[in-house]
């Protein structure tokens, strides 16, 4: 026999979670037995090592991510690799450059399609998250990329003078669109990443100075924060040729937070996906590294990463095996 009681108050259990999801996003509440990040779907990062330490593989679908850090750090970098794997996935990306921005050239190096990828140049802080709320309402977007927060200006500053100031415009508009895009992503599977700056308060005596752009909003609303600070520069003889990057999951709905992992970026090429295989497979014990030796099996295979970078280049088969092995839990 049914127990009709039951089922009523089950179902009555089932809304009130749906309502907390809707109001403050999906993740917020959910049956501890049920939850589990097998099921939260994804996008691979294109970057192997952030993958794994988002802990599903990739950025999830239907939330908001915020990617971000000190200028030049890394953030459009990170975020143009993600474009690249989702278009090699034949996802649907946008990207909305507020600040005119985007590097063509870099792009292309980094592998992105520039002529099937949207691209919107919004005039305002509103018209630009409008273009996102309606992106994520069709449904028919799999990416979103807002670069950046910072230039998300609201119409009322914009049409203000010089000398007026406008208190908190920014973040009542971050407030109202965020609201907005939370609702529509419910009954959406798009990913929405939005890239941000830091800037120091002012008269900060103690503590933490530094704070993101947009107002307290987006770090409440977003599933995933990622945070990308320079670590130290690489140098050929006396000559810059990158940096390495450090990227820091520092909020995590779907996964373990505080983790980390150091990517090497090159100018001009982006992030040496070559290279950060090679690390997760020797951090996960895939590849074997004695002294300058790596090995695979018990078996030798190269002296030094370079030697290794070029025997991977040509072993395109081998290069898979171990690219899909360090994907394994």
């Amino acid at each position: 026999m049914i127990n009709t009681n039951m089922t009523n108050n089950q179902d009555s259990l089932n809304n009130v979670i749906l309502e907390m999801e809707k109001k403050y996003g999906k993740g917020s509440a959910v049956f501890l037995g049920a939850k589990s990040n097998n099921s939260v779907e994804s996008v691979s990062t294109g970057i192997p090592s952030l993958d794994n330490i988002i802990g599903v593989k990739g950025y999830p679908k239907g939330r908001i991510v915020e990617i971000y850090g000190p200028e030049s750090s890394g953030k459009t970098t990170i975020a143009l690799h993600a474009v690249t794997q989702a278009q090699k996935e034949d996802k649907v990306v946008a990207y909305i450059d507020l600040e005119n921005a985007l590097d063509p050239k870099y792009a292309q190096a980094i592998g992105v399609d520039l002529q099937n990828m949207i691209i919107a140049q919004p005039n305002s802080g509103e018209q630009a998250l409008d273009i996102v709320e309606h992106l994520v309402k069709n449904n028919q977007v799999d990416l979103v990329i807002i670069d950046s927060v910072a230039a998300l200006v609201p119409v009322v500053e914009l049409e203000s003078n010089m000398e007026d100031q406008q208190m908190g415009a920014q973040a009542r508009l971050m407030s109202r669109g965020l609201r907005k895009i939370n609702a529509a992503l419910a009954n959406s599977k798009t990913i929405v990443i939005f890239i941000n700056q830091l800037r120091d308060k002012i008269g900060i005596m103690f503590g933490n100075p530094e704070v993101t752009s947009g107002g307290k909003a987006l770090k409440y609303y977003s599933s995933l924060r990622i945070d990308v600070r320079k670590d130290k520069s690489i140098k050929d003889v006396e000559l810059v040729t990158g940096n390495y990057i450090k990227a820091k999951i520092v909020k995590n709905k779907v996964g373990i937070p505080f983790l980390s992992t150091t990517l090497r970026v090159n100018y001009g090429e982006g992030v040496d996906i070559l290279e950060d295989i090679i690390n997760e497979a020797v951090t996960k014990k895939i590849l074997v590294k004695k002294g300058s030796w790596f090995s695979y099996m018990d078996k030798n295979i190269a002296q030094g990463i370079d030697r290794l970078k070029e025997y991977l280049n040509n072993d395109q088969e081998f290069k898979n095996k171990i690219n899909q092995e360090i994907k394994c839990d």
